[in-house]
């Protein structure tokens, strides 16, 4: 877990050398990520953050922090350093991803410091995606421990109550009271034929007609006859789509059926990948945050040097040509790099942007940061509750359909609870992570309220409330001795909106944001291929003799 220091106004040491391939700004996870590639192919990287902390928008803070970090203004930094005769100094502008905070202030501060909450929450790694085959690439899940997620659950808007996610053939058929016997063979045929299709165990499973077709379209084929309940399953709970998939006039991302097809075959192929983790899904003890630790530890091992605590003051260019050539740091020292990559936070000044735009950029460059489109927003929320939604599970996903709160509802709402075991809660507490894509801040805040709303509603059968020395996994319910149905009281929660900016490449590139999906999938893609045009030809973390086979992988522990 990060923490702020309370350390006294550091003093700035003069960082030896002052040439470097890639100098970075900002410690999140697709910055470390480039960090470690580019170490590990023998380049030569300074790695800076202003923060006392790494992480950056994919931190996980204690409860404190968590506040400062929203509310505590970015700071504006003035050029004091001593001109140059070679360099023109250009001031480097910030401003917040994060707008319509709002933070609970009442907190019991005699266990407030025992929280800590992923700022890019809720997010998993599915047992079989590409994070995990990039963690055990490199060599990084030496660095880290995981714990698996216990369940996934998914709000019924009829019954008004949480549904569980039959996700395999056991689950499937242990359901006793949410699917009847028909609808689980039907959901067992279907699920058989997705495997046949991603093991390529027999040709022509689906058509290509089929495969262009929206999903939603193919899952309403006759041949499947699959009831409206399963449908809401695989959409939403399995494949995981954003938006309502059967209002063409809100769906902004309309699923064909070879991606949803994909996604089930990922979903299917994650759960017992590890034997200590049945379910498909894990989560990173200690919280998110140690992702992009691990990333930097690798790439410190491999000659990266780390500064934190180090802002800085300015871009330095070319007299005349405007070119970029390096930075000023807010000690004055003058440091130089053939390429930079920014914080999604920092904004490229318009006239380097124009200077850029005239150069010869990088081969395959995307648009420049000054010229990114904001696409859409992320609203999160966090809530800490007494008690678990599953008797029997601690750490447990849960998905709110399109529709499923109220008729307008136009977007998914996910949550993850995640129980003591995860090392961001006291034992006999909850965190949950809560977020859903939206337009602005009404309609985001509006989705999270009515999720939350649903969840402190819901009564829950066979839980009662865990004392300080009980946890579900360790203590199993004494079914015989609850009288009563709990409820799930939120003790406190916070919500806020967060720009979703994406990556561009050139001399100076900016990395992503976090996006609103649950799982790294679409950032490690982007950090790949960004590494990839910024170093031609330099491979992607090459596999070394030291990295374990997936026969031997004691991180991933449930």
């Amino acid at each position: 877990m990060s923490e702020f220091s309370e350390s006294p106004a550091p003093e700035f040491p003069p960082i030896d050398p002052s040439n470097f391939d890639l100098i970075i700004i900002g410690t999140g996870l697709p910055q470390s990520i480039i960090s470690a590639a580019a170490s590990t192919a023998g380049k030569s990287v300074l790695h800076l953050d202003p923060n006392p902390f790494y992480g950056s928008h994919f931190s996980s803070l204690s409860s404190s922090d968590f506040s400062s970090f929203f509310l505590s203004p970015l700071p504006q930094l003035s050029l004091s350093s001593p001109t140059s005769t070679d360099y023109d100094a250009v001031s480097l502008s910030s401003h917040s991803l994060y707008s319509d905070v709002q933070i609970d202030e009442e907190f019991r501060e005699d266990f407030s410091h025992r929280f800590c909450f992923d700022v890019s929450g809720p997010r998993v790694l599915f047992c079989a995606d590409s994070a995990i085959d990039l963690l055990l690439k490199s060599g990084v899940n030496h660095y880290m421990e995981f714990k698996g997620v216990d369940a996934s659950l998914i709000y019924d808007a009829e019954s008004k109550r949480f549904v569980s996610v039959p996700d395999s053939r056991s689950a499937v058929f242990n359901d006793r009271k949410n699917l009847s016997l028909t609808e689980k063979l039907k959901l067992m045929k279907f699920l058989e034929l997705v495997k046949e299709y991603s093991g390529g165990e027999r040709e022509g499973v689906f058509s290509e007609e089929d495969l262009e077709s929206p999903f939603v379209e193919f899952l309403n084929k006759i041949e499947f006859k699959l009831s409206r309940k399963i449908k809401w399953i695989i959409l939403y709970a399995i494949a995981f789509a954003d938006y309502d998939q059967e209002n063409l006039e809100v769906c902004k991302d309309l699923i064909k059926t070879r991606d949803g097809i994909e996604r089930l075959a990922l979903y299917l192929s994650s759960i017992g990948r590890f034997p200590n983790a049945p379910g498909a899904m894990l989560y990173p003890v200690y919280g998110h945050g140690e992702l992009p630790q691990a990333f930097c530890r690798r790439a410190a091992v491999k000659g990266c040097i780390y500064v934190l605590r180090m802002p800085v003051a300015a871009l330095l260019t070319d007299k005349g040509s405007g070119h970029y050539r390096g930075v000023r740091l807010i000690s004055g020292q003058n440091l130089f790099s053939q390429q930079l990559l920014i914080d999604p936070h920092f904004e490229i000044p318009p006239a380097l942007a124009l200077a850029l735009a005239g150069a010869d950029g990088l081969q395959g460059c995307s648009q420049h940061s000054s010229q990114r489109e904001i696409k859409k927003k992320v609203a999160r929320g966090i809530c800490i509750t007494k008690s678990s939604l599953k008797s029997d599970a601690s750490n447990v996903l849960i998905v709110y359909p399109p529709r499923s709160l109220y008729p307008e509802q136009a977007t998914s709402v996910r949550a993850l609870q995640l129980g003591s075991n995860s090392a961001m809660c006291p034992v006999g507490m909850f965190v949950l992570h809560l977020s859903t894509l939206c337009d602005d801040a009404s309609q985001g805040k509006k989705l999270l309220n009515a999720a939350m709303n649903a969840l402190s509603e819901q009564s829950i059968s066979g839980i009662s409330e865990i004392n300080s020395s009980q946890n579900p996994e360790d203590n199993p319910v004494d079914q015989s001795a609850v009288t009563e149905e709990q409820k799930p009281a939120l003790v406190w929660t916070a919500l806020y909106i967060q720009e979703i900016k994406e990556e561009s490449v050139n001399t100076i590139s900016s990395s992503p944001s976090p996006d609103g999906n649950l799982s790294y999938n679409n950032l490690i893609n982007i950090s790949e291929k960004m590494f990839q045009q910024m170093f031609p030809g330099e491979e992607f973390f090459p596999k070394e003799a030291t990295t374990d086979d997936l026969d031997n992988v004691e991180n991933f522990d449930s």
